[in-house]
């Protein structure tokens, strides 16, 4: 196998399509005497002639015939090989896994994953949602290829990249007296029940801290660490929710709205991928599909 050149076997096939070492070289765009070099190591190789002479023709032997649907064969999949390696290339193949929380993977991920296969059709993706501290692992063990996660981060096994930031908002029952608001300051929300998310977690704690500075107290009727859950109890009058405005936006209808919230509060999300190896091609790609479409959605 060491000494099994495929130009050879191109030679093989073209003399074996063509008649003669002539016609052979001018389809393979060689020499005549280099086309005779390649044939004659070939026959070399296996140790017996595979071509005689017949007039201005060159016939093949029977065991020239017998070896001819195998280089065929073989050459096909040499063929199919470097097609792959070049769809690998161009990342039009391949599969992709990430995780992401789910109102994330429901929103603003579906439609840039959408778009990503429309742009790549032959690509496979796996999209799953995690627990953050286990989303987080699995990513840097590349158990799975990459994932979006809430920054800041600072998992020693991770590289994170910022690609998406949305503002929290209010979400309003249509019919409540602050309906109209064309933003809401927290004062405004005094004495009204709210519908709190993420007790316990990092974005939870940069909203209560902001309540702190501007001495807000609210009155938290409901917690949920779910976006739709808590869309689905405004829908009931049930409360105003301090909520993610671009996790929000799938869930509006004409039975509640989103209302900007003042002071400003931004949450921002992050690209993650495994610190203890390159950003595979792939996942490259997706990434850099990704900053375009959500810089495009911002706009």
């Amino acid at each position: 196998m060491d000494n099994l050149n495929l130009r050879s076997l191109l030679s093989f096939q073209a003399i074996m399509h063509t008649g003669s070492v002539t016609a052979a070289a001018k389809q393979l765009g060689l020499t005549q005497p280099g086309v005779s070099r390649l044939l004659a190591s070939l026959e070399a190789l296996v140790g017996f002639q595979l071509f005689y002479r017949e007039h201005s023709r060159l016939i093949p032997t029977a065991e020239a015939k017998n070896l001819a649907p195998e280089i065929d064969l073989l050459l096909s999949n040499a063929n199919r090989f470097l097609a792959l390696a070049k769809n690998i290339h161009r990342t039009e193949t391949g599969s992709l896994t990430m995780v992401a929380p789910a109102s994330f993977n429901s929103g603003p991920l579906a439609d840039a994953v959408a778009s990503f296969i429309e742009k790549y059709p032959k690509i496979s993706i796996s999209i799953d949602s995690h627990s953050p501290q286990l989303a987080r692992d699995l990513v840097a063990q590349r158990s799975i290829d990459c994932g979006f996660i809430q920054l800041p981060e600072n998992h020693p096994g991770l590289i994170s990249q910022p690609i998406l930031q949305s503002p929290m908002v209010c979400a309003v029952p249509i019919n409540h007296v602050l309906s109209q608001h064309k933003t809401l300051h927290l004062n405004d929300l005094a004495q009204h029940p709210l519908i709190m998310l993420g007790q316990g977690r990092p974005s939870r704690h940069k909203i209560e801290h902001i309540f702190k500075e501007v001495h807000f107290q609210p009155t938290i009727r409901l917690e949920t660490h779910s976006v739709a859950t808590a869309c689905a109890y405004v829908k009931r009058g049930l409360g105003i929710a301090i909520i993610n405005k671009v996790l929000a936006q799938q869930y509006v209808n004409d039975q509640f709205k989103l209302i900007p919230l003042a002071p400003l509060i931004n949450h921002e999300y992050g690209f993650i991928y495994s610190a203890y190896a390159p950003m595979p091609r792939l996942v490259q790609a997706f990434y850099r599909h990704c900053i375009a479409f959500f810089e495009h959605a911002s706009e």
